[in-house]
């Protein structure tokens, strides 16, 4: 078997697992790739600490998928999960889109099946479909605006007040919104697994050991946890509330790759993660955005595969929904 055809069949499995000479210097050999390929790395917050470390861009799913629309790489080679990587497709037709292991999903995107959801939305005519970008490119195409956690409130704010709304697919998101805003909008039954494994009683457990920490969380978090939250926001809302605020402690409340950039910025300070209910470790990983590694990084650049893809008809279709997200994000600052 020739290495080129060995490397075909690991790519169809989804990712490549070629073995890299153990004396390269990956790290400065990623840099390299990256800068003689013309490609950006964006990573998300919940990466390995290893692979945020590299990024040229590293933040929360609003602020990459803007950097995606804006880049003028020509390569993005996306370390974070799927539905990422397939928004940045999307907003770069153009572009050779990467994802380092395509078998990097999403739980809560997983919870909505655009066949199920299609049928969902002939119960409500007329209705503002609003969805969470953490859905596949089917759910963007049947929706009319995309939203995050960073402009969702806004977002529907931004609508008429009597307007009618769908919501989805995170029920935990959607409900924390309703509460903000008054709007009681019809919300899917959907959620994701890491934020939904949060322990109010080991938490409060951890508060009581710890009472100078403050609880913060994000609202896909259980409406217990963020009932007892001293402050509610997306991921990167609450890195810059660490940054703002004058406590010395935190107990947070989502996954737990965000607290390496919250030590970075704060030395000094103290973040312990808020730990699951049914686990013996301390902290909520979600495994999907833990599969990418340096040397699945190193590997997808060298090879340029795995490469994400959209139907161009589907493409052009979720690009409006996303294309509205971004519009209304400019007008309103965030």
């Amino acid at each position: 078997m020739t290495k080129n055809i060995y490397n075909n069949i690991l790519l169809k499995k989804g990712f490549i697992d070629a073995k890299i000479d153990p004396a390269i210097d990956v790290v400065r050999e990623i840099k390299e790739m990256a800068k003689q390929k013309q490609a950006v790395i964006l990573a998300h917050y919940y990466q390995k600490e290893e692979i945020q470390d590299i990024a040229d861009f590293i933040g929360d799913s609003l602020y990459l998928s803007q950097q995606a629309a804006k880049t003028n790489a020509k390569v993005i080679v996306f370390c974070g999960v799927h539905f990422m990587a397939e928004t940045a497709k999307i907003l770069s037709p153009e572009k050779k889109v990467l994802l380092p292991d395509l078998k990097a999903g999403c739980s809560l995107a997983d919870s909505c099946k655009a066949e199920d959801f299609e049928k969902f939305l002939k119960d409500y005519p007329g209705y503002k479909v609003i969805s969470y970008i953490n859905t596949s490119a089917e759910i963007k195409a049947l929706s009319d605006i995309i939203c995050t956690s960073s402009n969702a409130v806004q977002i529907i704010r931004s609508l008429p007040a009597k307007e009618k709304i769908v919501f989805a697919p995170d029920k935990n998101l959607g409900n924390y919104i309703n509460g903000l805003t008054g709007r009681e909008m019809v919300i899917w039954n959907g959620a994701c697994h890491v934020h939904e494994a949060f322990s109010l009683e080991r938490i409060l457990e951890i508060k009581k050991a710890h009472p100078e920490a403050k609880i913060i969380a994000h609202p896909e978090c259980e409406k217990p946890v963020l009932i007892i939250a001293d402050y509610i926001g997306s991921t990167s809302a609450l890195l810059k509330f660490t940054l703002q605020d004058d406590s010395d402690s935190y107990i947070v409340a989502t996954e737990s790759g965000i607290i390496h950039q919250m030590r970075k910025a704060n030395p000094k300070k103290v973040f312990i993660a808020a730990p699951p209910k049914d686990s013996t470790c301390g902290c909520s990983d979600c495994s999907f955005m833990k599969l990418n590694s340096l040397d699945k990084l190193y590997n997808c650049l060298k090879y340029e595969a795995p490469e994400i893809s959209v139907e161009e008809g589907l493409r052009k279709k979720a690009e409006v929904s996303i294309r509205r997200m971004l519009e209304i994000s400019e007008k309103y600052g965030i």
